[in-house]
């Protein structure tokens, strides 16, 4: 375990009680008599104790194992503390290097215990095993500071699953639970997060139809405990009012995430209301970790791909504020595709709907809905290539809607055939794309 030196208060009684084993009274009877630790209250008048308090609650407990009352431990704490000596230096952590305390956003290294526990929370979460999966997050929690249980199991663990949904390995239902889960642990700690303490007030949204929060919450939660006002809108937060809404809210920063290629597409709409407002953005997101190129079409600072730095850019934001853009403009030749097959859409999905009538329902209402939304934010963004270019890519979305890996060639054919029949030569992007596309070995 890496000790921590997080002062900030964010952890309720009962966590404290869960990390340490001591029972509610002793922990009143050591802060009545010893004066310590000294919890801050909230606005109700509830104890929360800082990762700190939790150590050093810890420490006193390891050093009445060795042999020490109670009285005399805090005598030694006090009298490391009145000299300036740090005393888990001195009598460090069990499993805590014998060195100086490392700070609180150190993430652990694969192949260490901390990896097991994403790997066993990621199989409870598999099994619907809800009792365990929040047993296993109880140990990590334990253990581990907040951040790296944060970034390591939870944000790891949410990923791997992600793509295992995309690569048809995990079901939708495996996919909803773990994120439920996660995302219900993460409203909790924001829920006990302390008041804020530093100027600024930050706006955290997603643009409209994007529906995946998790990594929204995780920087709204690391904002908080670095002391901002944060704002949390959440998911699908249509543009429409929004320039009521920062007029009401007077952020001095917005921060956003789009994890889908037309939920960027979003994003950039949003971005361009927000440079109009002069305040500044910074964005991020799964989508450009997976085409970095996008980055350069959103007028914002990038947040980059590593949640727990997040906070470091929006100290710079909101000490310099900065804005960026306008970007260089999307060109004209792809918004002119983009409106052609907007007008033409219904036509295309109606000659695919007759010519696959043999698939289910649902599934080819999926498959269209994916294909046709991704031709919009991909020509939006400047490029038909950003949906995609490889086969397998495309493959791995469509299983994932219904289309079976043996029905793909037919489908993409048939798109083809469509796009050929409705669109004249302001679709050619479209048809060389696909042609591409159906060229390829399934």
């Amino acid at each position: 375990m890496v000790a921590s030196n997080n002062n900030v208060p964010m952890f309720n009684l009962k966590a404290v009680v869960q990390e340490t084993g001591l029972k509610p009274d002793t922990l009143r009877a050591w802060e009545r008599r010893y004066g310590l630790p000294q919890p801050d209250r909230t606005s109700g008048g509830h104890r929360l104790y800082s990762q700190r308090d939790i150590n050093m609650l810890k420490w006193l407990i390891a050093r009445q194992e060795e042999g020490l009352s109670i009285s005399r431990a805090v005598d030694l704490w006090d009298r490391y503390s009145e000299e300036e000596q740090d005393p888990f230096l001195a009598f460090p952590l069990p499993g805590q290097p014998g060195s100086a305390l490392q700070p609180a956003f150190t993430l652990v290294e694969t192949g260490t215990p901390l990896a097991d526990l994403r790997a066993e929370w990621m199989a409870a979460c598999m099994s619907f095993d809800e009792r365990r999966a929040e047993q296993v997050l109880a140990q990590a929690f334990a253990l581990y500071p907040l951040e790296a249980v944060c970034a390591e199991l939870l944000q790891k663990g949410i990923a791997e699953i992600g793509q295992g949904w995309y690569e048809g390995t995990v079901t939708v239902q495996q996919e909803h639970f773990a994120s439920a889960l996660a995302i219900r642990r993460l409203e909790a700690l924001l829920a006990a997060a302390p008041a804020p303490s530093r100027p600024g007030r930050i706006l955290a949204t997603c643009p409209a139809e994007e529906i995946h929060t998790f990594s929204l919450l995780m920087v709204t939660l690391m904002l908080r405990r670095f002391g901002w006002e944060v704002i949390y809108l959440g998911a699908n937060v249509p543009l429409a009012r929004m320039q009521a809404t920062m007029a009401s809210a007077r952020p001095n920063l917005i921060v956003a995430s789009a994890q889908q290629l037309y939920t960027a597409a979003h994003l950039l709409e949003m971005a361009e209301l927000v440079y109009e407002e002069r305040i500044p953005l910074a964005f991020g997101g799964m989508i450009f970790s997976l085409i970095p190129e996008l980055v350069k079409r959103i007028p914002g600072h990038y947040l980059g791909n590593e949640i727990s730095k997040a906070p470091q850019v929006v100290e710079q934001l909101l000490h310099k504020p900065r804005l960026v853009g306008p970007v260089e403009p999307v060109p004209a030749a792809a918004l002119a595709t983009r409106d052609h097959y907007r007008e033409h859409q219904a036509l295309i999905e109606a000659h695919v709907w007759h010519k696959m009538r043999h698939m289910p329902h649902d599934h080819l209402v999926n498959a269209n809905t994916s294909m046709g939304r991704n031709i919009l934010a991909a020509l939006t963004l400047g490029d038909i290539r950003y949906v995609g270019s490889d086969i397998e890519w495309i493959e791995g979305l469509l299983i994932n809607y219904g289309i079976p890996a043996e029905a793909l060639h037919d489908y993409l054919t048939i798109y083809l055939e469509a796009i050929h029949n409705h669109l004249d030569e302001r679709g050619q992007p479209i048809t060389d794309w696909l042609s591409r596309l159906s060229q390829q070995e399934i």
